[in-house]
């Protein structure tokens, strides 16, 4: 089994230590990989995209967020104000889901117009420092630092857009972000609550604080994982405040949400990547190829991190591919803000991946008969 000095990397990735036989199956699940983004061909544009791409608007969910800041703003309470936007625009208002939680609108409502746009910056900011530390081990020299830099600023494309500040997925997923990025071993506390933020600001965030108790457990972090534990107690009982609120401002005739069974596959949340990042500035193709190998990357770095990502990024695949319809392809956002960071580790990763595919079993002779 040969070790090849890495190319970008300061140690090889984990395909290194492949074995001739799963070197080469790992080339097929490459392969596999990208023909399966190409099924972001078939997932037709989500309806209201213009809104985040900057075109002419009409009656999309920002838009319904930005009335709900507006109107706490003018002093009205946040769920006879939702309630009302919700019913004005025709949404569904039951389940009690279909409220998003107060914390975010009552904060832009009770700031001035120009304090949070700066926020946003300054935590995309944080975000972008935070990774480019956490990765500076990794990447010891100065061109995959600079190229890091580069993806990083291709992953933030609409996060840092002032006109996205009321919309709940923008900071939940920065807010994601950064506590992964935080969190190392024996530091957990300021993830925790960095992710408990995220809960209460979008619910789906709830599924990577799952996910960050799981890997404490497993890796006999007990404390931390209590401490992940406690986080979603706290935000288990918010939601269920959250819902008796709402309760007490709709009634039968409302109307009920469709449901959330999308079952748009993997090719949704391929598409939805693209759409959050610069991505969508190269054709829909090409785009979805960058997708898949920017989770082969992440797959390949031989670190707890990587592979902490590669559970996140898979899991959200899952619950988006079931779970969200067109209109809400903006769940994407939740695991966008680093995801080409994933593809400076992707040089390496192939070269590794097939150098063991091409390695052959060599015979050293230690002894002669005469």
């Amino acid at each position: 089994m040969s070790r090849t000095t890495p190319l970008w990397l300061a140690t090889p990735t984990r395909f290194a230590a492949l074995k001739r036989n799963r070197a080469r199956i790992g080339l097929v699940i490459l392969a596999v990989l990208l023909l399966a983004t190409l099924t972001a061909l078939a997932i037709p544009t989500p309806p209201g995209l213009d809104a985040v791409s900057g075109g002419e608007r009409h009656q999309t969910d920002l838009m319904l967020y930005e009335a709900i800041v507006a109107g706490v703003k003018g002093g009205g309470n946040y769920y006879a104000v939702a309630a009302d936007a919700l019913r004005a625009g025709a949404y569904p208002l039951r389940p009690f889901l279909t409220f998003r939680l107060p914390g975010l609108a009552t904060i832009l409502a009770a700031l001035p117009l120009w304090v949070p746009p700066l926020l946003q910056f300054l935590l995309a900011f944080t975000v972008a420092a935070t990774w480019m530390l956490r990765l500076r081990p990794s990447l010891p020299r100065t061109l995959p630092m600079l190229a890091g830099g580069i993806l990083l600023a291709g992953s933030m494309l609409a996060f840092v857009q002032p006109g996205l500040v009321a919309f709940h997925e923008i900071w939940a997923g920065l807010l994601v972000a950064l506590s992964l990025g935080m969190r190392k071993p024996g530091r957990w506390i300021e993830p925790v609550a960095i992710a408990l933020a995220a809960m209460l600001i979008r619910e789906t965030a709830a599924l990577y604080a799952i996910l960050m108790l799981a890997f404490a457990w497993l890796e006999g972090e007990r404390r931390e994982a209590i401490g992940w534990g406690v986080a979603l107690a706290a935000f288990g009982a918010a939601l269920g405040v959250h819902a008796y609120a709402v309760a007490g401002v709709t009634g039968p005739l409302d109307a009920m949400s469709p449901g959330w069974a999308g079952l748009q596959g993997f090719g949704l949340f391929v598409k939805s990547l693209t759409l959050a990042t610069a991505l969508q500035l190269i054709p829909l193709w090409a785009g979805a190829l960058v997708v898949g190998l920017a989770l082969f990357g992440w797959a390949a770095w031989d670190d707890p991190l990587g592979l902490r990502m590669i559970a996140i990024l898979s899991a959200y695949a899952a619950v988006i591919g079931i779970f969200a319809r067109l209109d809400t392809f903006y769940w994407g956002l939740m695991v966008a803000p680093v995801l080409l960071l994933g593809l400076v580790f992707v040089p390496d990763a192939i070269r590794d991946l097939v150098t063991q595919s091409l390695d052959r079993k060599r015979i050293t002779v230690t002894h002669v008969t005469r």
